[in-house]
């Protein structure tokens, strides 16, 4: 799998943010991941505030890749919700983003939305990843299971 990152300079800085203008995918499978949410493994909540909120959905983000075999430097595509009562506070998910992805950031989509679907959630977080193929992985022949059926 290659990944490429585009941020030509006649477009804004999003590296500043923590994202690219656009991520180039050749090879790979392609890993796209439902909505993540700031609640553990117990679906409580974690922390009122959006900082801990958005790091526990980039730790679920990355607990699923890795149950794929794949990890954050994977994901190639972002769509973050951000819940109409934190949108003053956007700037840390750019610091969580700037963390999690220090090199080669993928692209995002950030919308406002008026609320999520339990109302103590300030953020979802969708994630789309390019993992390398399974004999890239385990250094194995890919298998397909539904050949089989």
């Amino acid at each position: 799998m290659h990944k490429s990152v585009f941020n030509p300079p006649s477009v804004f800085n999003s590296l500043q943010y923590g994202f690219s203008q656009a991520v180039e995918v050749r090879g790979g499978r392609r890993l796209l991941l439902s909505g993540q949410v700031a609640v553990d493994e117990r679906e409580v909540c974690v922390g009122p505030g959006l900082r801990e909120q958005t790091e526990q959905s980039f730790d679920n983000i990355a607990r699923v890749l890795a149950a794929a075999g794949g990890d954050l430097s994977h994901v190639v595509m972002l769509r973050i919700y951000i819940a109409e009562a934190a949108c003053d506070q956007q700037e840390q998910i750019s610091q969580v983003l700037l963390q999690r992805f220090p090199q080669q950031p993928p692209a995002s989509s950030w919308i406002v939305v008026s609320g999520l679907s339990l109302p103590e959630w300030l953020i979802e977080i969708e994630a789309e990843a390019m993992l390398p193929e399974l004999h890239e992985v385990r250094g194995a022949a890919l298998v397909d299971v539904a050949a089989g059926l």
